[in-house]
């Protein structure tokens, strides 16, 4: 952005997020009243990486050599949002007005875009790139997510002489998880259990394990159903294995529906079209930043983007993929402008 001549700025909730740096808005003046402004988003942090990020070109396809995730979520909308920028501003394109906005910690919950001051932006659309899919796609949804933290206690004993004295937390968390309805839930809903931590040693019979869970669903009321079946079980297991077990209840971000007549996804449509594609669309099962803005009254619509096998070491985009966005983003810049 230095390098374009373009002003940029840094908020401080960093330290308030846990995070080594805040959110990033960089505004790119457009023509007064001409058009429909707009705003770009992407996170900037990936899911934890096993070992090394070393990217390389295989058969026109960006991998990682270093056995682990690529980060293509979400660097390849980075990526093409600032070069799509730079063809803006080295080629003099007229535009109705362009913001760039870099979250931290969005995979742990959208913690920037939470933080971030959202009344800082000028215009009331915008797009993420931040889903699996092909070019093209269109998502008109997302759901709500509630996470739960369960740490169940038990009592601790000698493993090989008193065994019978413990009480087993570890054994409390899994008769738990073993009785829950996880995966794929039904056609808009899904659970999960993701880590299970507990005990002291080998030998110990565990005094304690934490488990942590969550459930999405695009219907509110199913949502909530799952998460009190989610506590019921956690309550049966302990009190079945002579535990206790302590819960606490996140809502962690709210889902969103659009319709296809909405400005936001009618413009999107039409900058794909201008790009060669023609609009498909879809729900997603994932959240993003762009649950966020929804929430705030900003209408945010994610964008396919080619990314395939996010957050596993065959995570994978094609170079091809990366122009073709960078394509997309200028005819939607190019339609906002007509708007």
């Amino acid at each position: 952005m230095e390098a374009l001549g373009l002003d940029w700025s840094e908020d401080e909730i960093g330290a308030t997020i846990g995070s080594t740096m805040g959110n990033i808005l960089c505004r790119v003046p457009g023509r007064t009243g001409e058009g429909t402004p707009i705003f770009l988003c992407a996170h900037l942090d990936t899911v934890p990486p096993d070992g090394s990020i070393d990217p390389v070109i295989v058969d026109g396809v960006v991998r990682n050599a270093g056995g682990t995730i690529l980060g293509a979520d979400d660097k390849a909308a980075v990526v093409v949002m600032l070069e799509a920028v730079r063809r803006v501003v080295e080629e003099g394109r007229p535009h109705a007005g362009i913001e760039l906005l870099f979250t931290p910690k969005e995979e742990v919950g959208l913690m920037g875009a939470y933080a971030f001051d959202h009344t800082r932006l000028e215009a009331r659309i915008g797009y993420v790139y931040d889903q699996a899919a092909p070019i093209g796609e269109i998502i008109l949804g997302a759901p709500s997510q509630n996470a739960i933290q369960a740490r169940f206690h038990g009592r601790a004993a000698h493993a090989g002489m008193f065994p019978e004295d413990g009480r087993s937390a570890i054994f409390a968390a899994a008769r738990a998880v073993a009785d829950m309805r996880l995966g794929r839930v039904d056609h808009q809903s899904s659970a999960n259990v993701g880590m299970i931590t507990g005990g002291t040693a080998r030998n110990i019979v565990p005094e304690w394990c934490t488990l942590e869970a969550e459930a999405r669903s695009h219907d509110p009321e199913t949502l909530a159903i799952l998460i009190q079946e989610m506590l019921d079980t956690i309550g049966f297991a302990a009190s079945t294995s002579d535990c206790t077990a302590e819960t606490e209840i996140e809502a962690t971000y709210r889902g969103y529906r659009f319709t296809k007549d909405e400005p936001a996804v009618v413009l999107a449509a039409e900058g794909l079209r201008r790009a060669g594609f023609e609009p498909a669309t879809a729900l997603s099962g994932g959240g993003a930043d762009a649950n966020v803005f929804n929430e705030r009254g900003l209408a945010c619509v994610n964008l396919g983007n080619g990314m395939a096998d996010i957050h596993t070491p065959e995570e994978r985009i094609a170079v091809a993929d990366l122009e073709r966005m960078v394509e997309v983003t200028l005819a939607i810049i190019d339609a906002a402008r007509a708007h």
